[in-house]
């Protein structure tokens, strides 16, 4: 067979790999949807029963008032409540764009969690709100790659420390995987479930799990809006509260990106390989074999200040170690 030949044969395996990916996506997609329909589907048909019930007698026990302008009430009441404005009374003591409601919503909007409870009502604010975007979440990029880039540093000296210790027990992968598993539970306990705690104790309406769904819909950057801290009435040291959430959600996204860039950097775990050319795919298994354990995206903590990319090397195994197969050598620890 050719090289050509060879080389086709191979790009239409990762043709099939891909289409075969994309239709399981698709019905992951299918599967998601069904679920959340037959979830969600039953409690909001009984809503809509309840408000209209509700509204029916509404109209009776108030007499003098039309429908048509109960419904022009409503209708403003949602619209304004969707801008993050509410009608309850009291609820709007602290105005939404004073300066620690407003640089919530800026970072929520460089962040790309962009929650939608509060967003700009004039064109003047629309227009400056794309301006700001644009140049602000490559910023923002910039800034969180750095911090990860910073805190590798103290991650490959972990992963070297376990190496050390249990190179000669367990193979690399292993190893990759454990010290995986240290950054996943740094990140559930510090950054997912305290907050979590926290956010319960300091909200009135939330319960725990309202909090971790607010804490995990967040670092993930889906912010769907339900959940927002600091909104409830009456709110105590409303602009702080926020300043401090804003805090706190930039360093949980750093440690996210951090906890994906150790996943990935991990061959076995990546399935973006499977869609890589042979040549690609060879090196990574050539990368991830031998004597020699690479990490990181090209961060060596030996020289921070270097700017051209390098992978860290770190000794999987003694020469004179033995294998997990093999008893220990004599006056071996």
């Amino acid at each position: 067979m050719t090289v050509f030949h060879r080389k086709m044969t191979l790009t239409s395996r990762g043709l099939c790999r891909f289409l075969l990916f994309f239709v399981g996506y698709l019905l992951f997609l299918i599967v998601g949807a069904s679920i959340f329909s037959a979830i969600e589907g039953p409690g909001e048909i009984e809503k809509v029963k309840n408000l209209r019930g509700l509204r029916s007698r509404f109209l009776v026990k108030h007499t003098c008032v039309p429908d048509a302008d109960l419904e022009e009430l409503i209708v403003e009441i949602v619209r304004a409540n969707n801008r993050g404005v509410s009608a309850i009374e009291n609820a709007t003591s602290e105005p939404n764009w004073s300066f620690g409601q407003s640089f919530f919503f800026a970072s929520t909007v460089i962040t790309t969690i962009g929650y939608g409870h509060v967003t700009p009502l004039s064109r003047n604010g629309k227009l400056f709100c794309m301006f700001y975007a644009v140049v602000g979440i490559p910023l923002t990029l910039v800034l969180l790659s750095a911090l990860v880039e910073r805190l590798l540093i103290p991650t490959v000296w972990l992963l070297q420390w376990l190496n050390s210790k249990l190179g000669h027990l367990y193979q690399p992968l292993r190893i990759q995987i454990v010290h995986l598993a240290i950054i996943v539970l740094v990140l559930l306990v510090f950054f997912l479930l305290l907050p979590a705690a926290i956010f319960a104790s300091l909200e009135p309406e939330w319960d725990y799990l309202d909090s971790l769904y607010y804490c995990f819909i967040s670092l993930t950057t889906i912010g769907l809006g339900d959940y927002i801290p600091g909104d409830s009435a009456h709110q105590p040291y409303r602009p702080l509260y926020k300043i401090m959430t804003t805090c706190y959600l930039f360093l949980g996204i750093t440690i996210m990106m951090l906890t994906l860039t150790v996943f990935y950097d991990i061959p076995q775990l990546n399935l973006g390989l499977l869609f890589t050319t042979s040549e690609d795919s060879e090196k990574v298994r050539l990368a991830s074999s031998g004597p020699s354990l690479q990490y990181g995206a090209g961060f060596s903590p030996h020289n921070e200040e270097n700017i051209h990319r390098q992978v860290v090397r770190v000794r999987s195994r003694h020469n004179d170690s033995p294998s997990p197969e093999e008893p220990p050598h004599k006056g071996f620890p």
